[in-house]
């Protein structure tokens, strides 16, 4: 260890542990199965689990096991912290631009490949340029391997990918993040 790592441990021990030890993957609903959601999780030894959703419900059975009660339920029974980040999510006037987008390129948010413009840089402005990593600070104390979740399947096409790559220069934690795919 050089000598400014082992000053800025003795300065910031609690955030240097922190980001070396911390990665960030992303992973979205579309595309897996119960089973296989859980499974990813299980190889990558997630340990907190960070919902991006505003609204944490899903339509239909074939993904219900993603609404936000059962989803829970499941991750307590495999011993990975649930924290829901709110912050993070896009404002409904945000998510209404890219329904717009969407709608006229006619494409269906499931089938989504990448986000617009527009979004992306509302995105950043509204939401990533105003967070504050105190969040992670406090509520992501220990996290060795945190997940960030939102439905989408691509990471391209979900803003949980631009909330990863901020988070990670933001605070510094290690490596580059990785997307968890079916």
């Amino acid at each position: 260890m050089d000598k400014r790592t082992c000053l800025a441990i003795a300065l910031h021990p609690e955030s240097l542990i922190a980001r070396k030890l911390m990665r960030i993957l992303t992973i979205g609903g579309y595309g897996f199965s119960e089973e296989a959601f859980f499974k990813r999780l299980r190889e990558y030894h997630v340990d907190t689990f960070v919902d991006v959703r505003r609204r944490r419900g899903m339509r239909g059975s074939r993904y219900a096991f993603l609404n936000s009660i059962r989803l829970q339920d499941r991750l307590k029974a495999e011993g990975i912290r649930y924290v829901h980040a709110v912050g993070l999510a896009p404002t409904q006037d945000i998510r209404e631009a890219q329904k717009s987008t969407d709608r006229h390129s006619a494409v269906k948010k499931s089938d989504r490949l990448r986000l617009s413009d527009d979004f992306v840089d509302r995105y950043k402005s509204e939401i990533l340029d105003r967070f504050s990593a105190d969040f992670f600070k406090r509520d992501l104390q220990g996290a060795e391997v945190a997940a960030l979740f939102c439905v989408e399947g691509p990471p391209t096409a979900c803003h949980r990918s631009l909330a990863a790559d901020h988070l990670v220069e933001l605070m510094g934690v290690g490596g580059p993040v990785e997307h968890l795919r079916p």
